[in-house]
């Protein structure tokens, strides 16, 4: 059979349409027998079912009404009774449809634009899906594009088979883009909007710094050095730390360059952004030196449990240390995700002074001894009264000028005023009306006891239900911000590891899960130092 004109004429323009919009041909195809559908139905009534089908090679066009094989005909528009239907077609049953030609139709101009916008909106569907199902698959890349215009400070980028934006906030700071600038950025989010896929692009991002690097040093891009770790102040400055899986590659150096030729590249890209490489270690007290260059640090205190780092410095260093505004301390913290305190060597000092002083008079008080035994025993580095209560007595007895007798002495004091607290903890406790079933739980004392109670846990059950959070607390991080939310027992040296077990104790008493349910006790993970000291 030829092919008219007419036929050709629609297949030529399906396929152009497909290769302008790049879609699929035929979706196109799809949507034009879906206008004509709806152009027909303008003709013969809302109420009509008709069937459209364009042959994809030939072009030729079939229309079909059809017709619902029912016992009772209710509408006769769309129904037909079953016993005309099988004089038609023999083998026709109830809930079949009877197909019956319609002859082709001339489009009017009201059906003609109707059919215009019905392809027009499917096509436009079609683009929009096809958009989003090549930009979700490259979040996390690079794109490249023009400027096409700039709206209340948000940058539209043309990206050529479609627009991105550059919201103000992720455009670095002064950063003046203009129609027809060439831009490159990350694509860092890709959602499906009412209008159409929105693809949302960053200058600022961190992971923009690090494509950037990966573009420029070939060592990153093949996955010998690594980035672990950045921290941006955009448009400003930024702290890169990188380590090398081969130990003849200098991680620095190659990300460095030739007289400085690769960071410059990306520098250049950033806006002039100082950028700052560090060699990672799993070491954080040495990351911490390395990330405060280029001040020079004297000593590093981790509190790994509250993941705190506490720096001192010279008293000439501090400014150096902290940085303007902050951003040296600031970039420092959030490369290795953990909050650092700065300190001068004079404010440590005096710090350290007062912490004797304290403990000097807690001994005095709580011992009734004089000032010089109490400095003694501070001196010595003992922190606590439940510290003398139960050290060995020989640990005692070994400072200079004292003997046995002073020492078991000085135990049996501290013995005495710690009964005496747990005394009036445990009255408190009975006030509040905490079950004395809480102590059969081995680590829980009168104190811990009267802080459970003011938070309203007072039974076994109640704090069987506790999460370990509730009673050490937790961090959240944000921003390159910690933020922390205390816990019940925030006044106590507790662990995760102990608020967990106490917890499991409790469950297994209530019957809520067995004794064979309980993870095994690490021996080796007995001894839990959450506090450490390195001098550097």
């Amino acid at each position: 059979m030829a092919v008219s004109a007419n036929r050709l004429e629609l297949l030529q323009i399906a396929d152009a349409v497909a290769r302008e919009k790049s879609i699929d041909r035929m979706v196109v195809i799809e949507a034009i027998q879906d206008a004509m559908e709806k152009a027909a139905k303008g003709r013969y009534g809302a109420e009509t079912e008709i069937k459209v089908e364009i042959n994809p090679r030939s072009g030729e066009t079939r229309m079909w009404r059809l017709l619902e094989i029912v016992e009772t005909v209710e509408e006769t528009s769309r129904q037909i009774d079953l016993k005309y239907a099988q004089i038609k077609s023999p083998a026709a049953k109830v809930g079949d449809f009877l197909t019956e030609p319609l002859p082709p139709m001339e489009f009017g101009r009201i059906a003609a634009q109707s059919a215009k916008q019905v392809i027009v909106q499917k096509v436009r569907d079609a683009e929009r899906e096809r958009m989003y199902d090549e930009y979700i698959n490259r979040i996390g890349e690079i794109v490249n594009g023009s400027v096409k215009r700039v709206e209340y400070g948000n940058v539209i980028v043309d990206l050529g088979r479609g627009e991105a934006i550059i919201r103000r906030d992720e455009l670095i700071p002064r950063e003046m883009l203009r129609y027809g600038d060439r831009v490159r950025a990350y694509v860092y989010d890709v959602r499906r909007e009412q209008r159409g896929p929105q693809i949302f692009l960053s200058r600022t991002h961190p992971q923009f710094m690090a494509k950037l690097f990966m573009q420029e040093v070939p060592e990153i891009y093949d996955g010998v050095i690594t980035i672990r770790s950045i921290a941006r102040d955009p448009g400003s400055r930024a702290k890169i730390a990188v380590t090398s899986s081969d130990s003849s590659i200098d991680p620095v150096g190659a990300c460095v360059g030739m007289r400085g030729s690769r960071v410059q590249a990306v520098v250049g890209e950033l806006q002039g952004e100082k950028i700052d490489i560090i060699p990672w270690t799993d070491s954080i007290a040495d990351l911490v030196i390395s990330a405060l260059q280029p001040a020079d640090v004297a000593k590093v205190v981790l509190d790994e449990q509250a993941e705190r780092i506490e720096v001192v410095v010279p008293d000439e260093q501090l400014s150096l240390a902290i940085g303007r505004r902050g951003q040296n301390v600031r970039l420092a913290s959030q490369l290795i995700g953990w909050d650092i305190d700065i300190l001068t060597e004079q404010e440590e000092s005096e710090r350290r002074q007062k912490e004797f002083t304290e403990r000097s008079g807690l001994f005095m008080q709580a011992l009734d001894v004089d000032e010089m035994v109490a400095q003694l025993l501070a001196s010595e580095g003992f922190s606590s009264v439940e510290e003398l209560a139960y050290i060995d007595t020989n640990e005692i007895a070994s400072i200079e000028g004292f003997d046995e007798e002073t020492a078991g002495e000085i135990q049996n004091r501290a013995a005495e005023y710690l009964a005496a607290i747990d005394r009036a903890f445990d009255d408190e406790r009975k006030a509040l009306g905490v079950e004395d079933e809480l102590y059969e739980i081995s680590g829980l004392t009168a104190a811990m006891l009267v802080a459970l109670g003011k938070e309203g846990i007072k039974t076994v059950e109640d704090f069987a239900g506790c999460a370990s959070d509730d009673l050490i607390g937790w961090s959240e991080r944000k921003d390159g911000e910690t933020k922390r939310f205390e816990g019940t027992f925030k006044d106590f040296s507790v662990s995760r590891e102990e608020a967990e077990d106490m917890i499991m104790q409790a469950r297994v008493k209530t019957g809520w899960i067995s004794a064979k349910e309980l993870p095994p006790v690490d021996d080796a993970g007995d001894a839990d130092h959450v506090t450490d000291e390195v001098s550097a």
